[in-house]
């Protein structure tokens, strides 16, 4: 299965990504579809739907769940790259492609004018402010008096008129030139009051930006999926039945687990200090964190995101067990990689071909990102610790190669009903997991410091 880019798109930010170019006026239609293979989505960049890695990588929830239903039918994918929801509506009543994937909400309006698809995640709108807004607003009823701006043409402009419907003195504007994700970026530095976005947009944006107050949910639950052009209830019929099947709710389990069940209740100090350091301490060590990169294939953001869970780039850190430096290594795991701990470079090198080691001594089956999240977890708790939980991962009927399951095992090894049948005993089991959990979190805003 292949993808090919209709349109060129631009990084320019990460997460934040426009791309650009003329529509291909080509019907699509599902006969067109048997015939050549070729599925033609539309979609939109953006943190919860298609963007480029830093490896110039395509990902995101609705590439990954676009790109299983594509495999599964043997289609390749033509992806047509818009700037706006607005733009994704129009190629739709167009007939230029066979599907939309851009997050969008499924709403009665837009149920009367295409084909409605599958539905794959539950969001709520969210009012989201400055939080240093004073006087700090309280509830939606502060609306009258806010600045707030929404993407032309969206799901939250017509939430919004339908509050002012109640209430006559709500005023808004709809912007035709920036998407979700630059307006909460607006917001974040004071550019404009207020914004509505949908829940799983802020929840992913929050740790870029930690000035962002979330103020109210101007929704009850909603669902994002897909939409088809009028005339393809077919494929949308074959659609929902596949992301309704044991394949469909497998992507959709491994999109949750890939995007969005990882990150951790909201920190605002934590998050703020991060964003702070990544101007003043990163630049100090990106070099060393990009040459271990070269030399043990370990990604260079990952050791930044472990560097940073360890000691917060402080290469002077030291823990009550006498762990030190910036990838608080032991004494003796330092001195059998051959490096001084608290001297930066050899640090962050030791710590990099320790952690690759550890990667490579996992069996050769376990897939990624699995396989990076249980050297994590080895890196922290000890190998031994990790071989344990593994067999009682396999005692109970779990996978031990996968994270998912590796994740309610693990705190076991604190249990005294397991611990004391492994071979290492008692391990704070709880703790590897919370720690993979925050280096995922950190790992997402440390990519930015790396493009």
């Amino acid at each position: 299965m292949k993808d090919f880019l209709k349109t060129a798109a631009l990084p320019a930010a990460a997460l934040l990504m426009v791309a650009c170019g003329d529509a291909p006026r080509e019907a699509a239609t599902l006969s067109s579809l048997e015939e050549d293979g070729i599925l033609k989505v539309a979609t939109r960049n953006g943190s919860t739907t298609y963007y480029l890695d830093r490896h110039e990588r395509a990902i995101g929830p609705e590439y990954d769940l676009v790109s299983a239903f594509a495999r599964d039918h043997d289609w390749d994918v033509e992806w047509l790259m818009l700037d706006s929801t607005a733009d994704v509506l129009q190629a739709l009543e167009q007939g230029t492609v066979h599907l939309a994937a851009a997050g969008l909400t499924h709403r009665p309006g837009r149920d009367q004018r295409f084909a409605k698809g599958p539905a794959h995640t539950e969001i709520t709108q969210q009012l989201v402010c400055n939080r240093e807004l004073r006087p700090i607003p309280r509830s939606a009823a502060d609306l009258p008096r806010l600045n707030t701006h929404v993407t032309a043409g969206s799901s939250y402009a017509e939430t919004l008129n339908t509050l002012r419907e109640a209430d006559s003195t709500i005023t808004f504007t709809e912007s035709s030139r920036h998407s979700t994700e630059i307006l909460l970026s607006h917001v974040a530095n004071g550019r404009i009051d207020c914004t509505v976005a949908d829940s799983n947009i802020v929840q992913v944006s929050r740790r870029y930006w930690p000035a962002l107050e979330i103020i109210a949910d101007l929704s009850d639950g909603q669902n994002l999926g897909w939409y088809l052009p009028q005339g393809n209830e077919a494929l949308a019929a074959t659609a929902k039945g596949w992301m309704n099947s044991g394949a469909g709710n497998a992507a959709i389990g491994a999109m949750e687990s890939r995007y969005y069940a990882y990150i951790s209740d909201f920190d605002f100090v934590d998050l703020r200090a991060l964003n702070r350091r990544l101007s003043d301490r990163l630049p100090d060590f990106r070099r060393y964190f990009t040459r271990a990169e070269a030399n043990t294939g370990m990604p260079a953001e990952l050791l930044a995101a472990l560097a940073y869970q360890e000691s917060h780039w402080d290469p002077e850190a030291r823990s009550a067990t006498g762990v030190r430096g910036l990838m608080m290594l032991t004494q003796r795991t330092a001195e059998s990689l051959g490096v001084d701990r608290l001297d930066p470079p050899q640090a962050i090198d030791g710590g990099a071909r320790y952690l690759a080691d550890l990667h490579a001594r996992l069996p050769d089956t376990i897939p990624e990102p699995d396989r990076t999240y249980l050297a994590l977890a080895s890196y922290n708790i000890g190998r031994g610790h990790l071989l344990d939980a593994r067999q009682l991962a396999r005692n109970l009927g779990k996978n031990p190669d996968s994270w998912e399951d590796m994740r309610e095992v693990l705190p076991l090894k604190a249990d005294p009903r397991y611990y004391p049948q492994t071979r290492y005993g008692y391990a704070r089991g709880y703790e590897p997991v919370h720690y993979v959990q925050r280096i995922r979190n950190y790992q997402d805003v440390i990519a930015t410091g790396f493009e």
